[in-house]
């Protein structure tokens, strides 16, 4: 039978046939599709025809079908809907896969025909993107080691196979950690909680087949027991295992893990006649130098310690009059936070929680993006890797865009966070190939799903990224989408999160789950008023972990990562009472591959232009402004990478923004 990875899908708009695949087609699928490949990079670089545009660049953007259907369907369901099965594939594709991409930029007959175009781009009659992918495909063979020999060229693919197996492990560690762990409660450990949390924590227990309310690993789960839970005890051993993810000792610990990752790129950077992995890493981005990353970072760890040292105090106060002496401790934080905002904003989270419905936050998202760019979404009827998923078609003006997907609940097979991945990316060459976008989120289950505000938040964040792959139109694949600098990729996602906080919006969208009535006045009042409201401790527990990150990479690795960042928080003034978002063993972003690796800041990065890119919203006809929207398209969602970021952010905006918007929308200065 014909493997159904290696065939044409004879799908609605080509979507992976999901109920014809099995676990079992991944291993033989993968080794036809590399073999195949590897034909094809070697006809490229045999070709006796002298080296061109078409026939060398053009003709690795060619995509293989194989290749890229097996990979983005494993990818998929290895992320949102793992098993054993295929965490052992996955530990077994890593290295297959960082061997076989490595053999192409270590391929000097290959390169040589690159870097023979490259040579002559001055006299091809070449248009900007084809410049643009030029530039970065020879770039990228440079940065690979594709000019690197001998020794240094074999220590350098048996790095980049050891780091890509190292990255699984930390991945698949910390799933386990999150899975595996989980706290029973008694119907009397449930005092304070809201319905919705007990609700969530039921439903926990019947995905742990436990006979009674659970509290698990799943963010959306720990973080409203912390807010809300009175029992001081179980907010600590719930804090610490949260905290212990991947440090518990065993076959699951990280922290050995950690420190070979930090040598091996220090070696890596090193080949390539870098100083720091640091350096060689944001030469490609928009800071350029790890000074520029520690300059942002600092001018906002100031302001932000200040607030949080403030805020601190006022909640040890509280603490105090409950009659616990001591510490305000990291397991007090939110609940007193919690107390805080219900008392200063009389806001509580519990009452605003069923107005935000996950079915009309993603009707809030739907609707902004038809006002905004014209986008339609209608629910398509097709098979998906989990009963959980669901897909709408995109269209504008009737013409299909693309397939969106989404895939919202937490469950133990999933990894934590969220994230959007495109199965397929928007393309023109060699023919025209429209996106299939995927956000996978991990809320809490209900009849109906409720959101905090921070959840809704992450929604539209994660729908941000969609846009950005949905709206991309380029010629070449490489360059499509998200295909972006690191630092550049979030504003898009950043940037659409303003839309939540705009009062039309929320009046439209945030009705009762029981009544169906819109919020009222005075609590839509308070939400818009409480958007900065402990924004020290959220911006404090960020930084920190960006400043982390960035030393890890900036000078030789340390011998012992945990030891270096206990000197980095030390030297900040890191709050007794506030730990780092993503503390080292659990540090996911930095270790589960090279993505964010030496790339943390560009959250904040990004936030200094998304601030100031909604500002010119503001600035002109409001949040829908017509000409802002396109130039917004125009300039950054439809672009890619086909553009230096730097040029495309001016383009839209007239000029690059300074820190002080960040400060202002924090709420971290007058």
């Amino acid at each position: 039978m014909t493997n159904p990875l290696l065939s044409d899908w004879d799908t609605p708009f080509q979507i992976a046939p999901f109920d014809q695949i099995s676990d079992d087609d991944f291993a033989p699928a993968l080794d036809q599709a590399l073999a195949d490949h590897k034909i094809q990079i070697s006809a490229i670089a045999e070709n006796p025809e002298p080296p061109t545009f078409a026939n060398v660049i053009e003709a690795l953007e060619t995509p293989s079908q194989g290749l890229d259907q097996t990979l983005s369907v494993f990818f998929t369901v290895a992320g949102a809907d793992s098993n054993p099965a295929r965490q052992a594939l996955q530990r077994d594709f890593s290295p297959k896969l960082a061997a076989h991409f490595s053999e192409i930029t270590a391929n000097k007959t290959l390169f040589t025909r690159v870097q023979a175009v490259w040579d002559q781009r001055g006299t091809l009659d070449l248009t900007d993107e084809q410049q643009r992918v030029l530039m970065l495909t020879h770039r990228s063979f440079i940065r690979g080691g594709a000019a690197l020999t001998g020794n240094d060229d074999t220590r350098m693919q048996e790095i980049k196979g050891r780091l890509a197996t190292l990255g699984t492990e930390f991945t698949q560690n910390l799933l386990a950690d999150e899975r595996d762990w989980f706290m029973a409660l008694s119907e009397s450990d449930l005092e304070g909680l809201p319905q919705f949390v007990v609700d969530a924590a039921r439903a926990a227990g019947t995905d742990k087949d436990v006979g009674g309310p659970v509290i698990t690993l799943s963010r959306s789960l720990i973080t409203p027991f912390l807010q809300f839970s009175s029992r001081r005890d179980l907010r600590e051993t719930a804090y610490n295992a949260w905290a212990a993810r991947g440090a518990n000792g065993g076959k699951t610990d990280n922290r050995a893990i950690a420190a070979e990752i930090l040598t091996l790129r220090q070696e890596r950077a090193q080949l390539l006649g870098y100083d720091s992995f640091a350096d060689y890493k944001l030469e490609t981005e928009m800071a350029k130098t790890p000074s520029a990353v520690e300059q942002l970072l600092m001018d906002v760890w100031g302001p932000a310690k200040t607030q949080a040292d403030r805020d601190a105090q006022v909640l040890t106060e509280m603490m105090h009059a409950d009659g616990i002496n001591g510490e305000l401790e990291p397991w007090d934080w939110r609940y007193y936070a919690e107390k805080r905002r219900k008392a200063e904003h009389d806001l509580d989270e519990a009452e605003l929680k069923p107005y935000l419905q996950l079915d009309r936050m993603i009707e809030a998202c739907f609707a902004c993006a038809n006002r905004l760019f014209g986008l339609e979404f209608a629910p398509l009827d097709v098979s998906l890797y989990h009963a959980d998923c669901r897909a709408w078609e995109v269209t504008r003006h009737g013409e299909h865009v693309a397939v969106f997907i989404g895939d919202y609940f937490a469950r133990g097979s999933k990894r934590s966070g969220a994230w959007c991945s495109a199965m397929r990316q928007q393309a023109k060459f060699p023919q025209p190939q429209t996106p299939v976008v995927i956000n996978v989120c991990n809320f809490a289950k209900g009849e109906p799903a409720l959101l905090s505000y921070d959840d809704a938040r992450t929604l539209f964040h994660e729908f941000g990224h969609a846009l950005h792959q949905m709206l991309s139109n380029v010629i070449y694949e490489s360059i499509s989408g998200t295909s972006v600098a690191r630092d550049f990729v979030e504003l898009p996602s950043q940037l659409y999160e303003h839309w939540l906080e705009v009062p039309e919006v929320l009046r439209e969208f945030a009705t009762h789950a029981v009544t169906g009535a819109p919020m009222p006045q005075d609590m839509l009042d308070k939400v818009l008023g409480a958007s900065t409201f402990d924004m020290g401790f959220q911006t404090v527990e960020y930084v920190a972990s960006a400043l982390v990150d960035l030393a890890f990479h900036r000078g030789p690795a340390p011998d012992d990562p945990m030891l270096k960042q206990a000197q980095v928080l030390g030297e900040i003034g890191m709050p007794h009472a506030i730990t780092m978002r993503h503390a080292t063993p659990h540090f996911a972003h930095v270790f589960a591959g090279d993505g964010y690796s030496s790339g943390y800041y560009s959250y904040m990065w990004s936030e200094v232009m998304d601030a100031d890119a909604f500002s010119a919203f503001e600035e002109a006809g409001g949040p829908f402004d017509a000409e802002r929207a396109q130039a917004l398209e125009n300039n950054i969602l439809s672009t890619g990478g086909s553009r230096d970021p730097a040029d495309l952010y001016v383009a839209f905006r007239g000029r690059l923004p300074g820190v002080q918007a960040l400060l202002k929308g924090r709420g971290l200065v007058a």
